[in-house]
């Protein structure tokens, strides 16, 4: 299966890749002109694009998309709303446009009904509406919501569902691999589910 991961190059990005290129799938890194592309696995497509200028083709023979990018921790609420939100939105409409199967998002928790007076406020509201956005398509499907991430691999130990432990923690490698199913896994369509991983 070709699937096309957006944030190919970040901390779950990477690992999503890799676990999808170990499993037999072909992914295709899409990646900044400026990334560190020297840790994806050799041998995997690699698409050079930017999630504020994403040109038309950028779907082109993918069977799935994984929105996993994301504008850092650090960056202002307008670059959030261009990555999170708008760049989002607009590979939602790429893919949707070039007959692409399924689409999988990483969203995060809170995302569902975002607090204004948190101070993830402006990130959770750019997830929110791209989740709305994905929902609203006519694509084909999954929305994973983690609980707070840490750089850990994870044992694959992991809750799934609304009855998660908002205030738990999600290792990244537990992550890609929830999101490594979700591409892969027609059960898991339809779906909007917060994931913790667990002891």
């Amino acid at each position: 299966m070709n699937i096309l991961i957006a944030g190919s190059t970040g901390n779950t990005g990477l690992r999503l890749t890799q676990q999808l290129f170990d499993a037999g799938h072909q992914p295709i890194a899409m990646h900044r002109s400026s990334s560190d592309t020297s840790k994806l696995p050799e041998g995997v497509v690699r698409r050079e694009a930017d999630l504020t200028e994403l040109p038309d083709d950028i779907c082109a023979g993918a069977d799935v998309v994984v929105f996993a990018a994301g504008s850092g921790g650090d960056t202002s609420d307008e670059m959030t709303d261009k990555i999170d939100r708008d760049g989002a939105k607009k590979l939602i409409d790429i893919a949707a446009r070039n007959g692409v199967d399924h689409f999988v998002m990483l969203s995060s928790v809170g995302a569902g009904d975002p607090d204004p007076n948190s101070d993830l406020a402006n990130y959770l509201q750019a997830k929110h509406e791209a989740d709305e956005h994905l929902i609203a398509s006519g694509l084909s499907y999954t929305v994973v919501r983690p609980v707070a991430l840490t750089n850990e691999d994870g044992n694959r130990n992991m809750k799934l569902g609304d009855d998660v432990d908002t205030g738990g923690k999600a290792a990244r490698g537990d992550v890609a691999a929830i999101l490594a199913r979700s591409a892969t896994d027609s059960t898991l369509a339809g779906k909007v589910f917060l994931m913790e991983s667990l002891g």
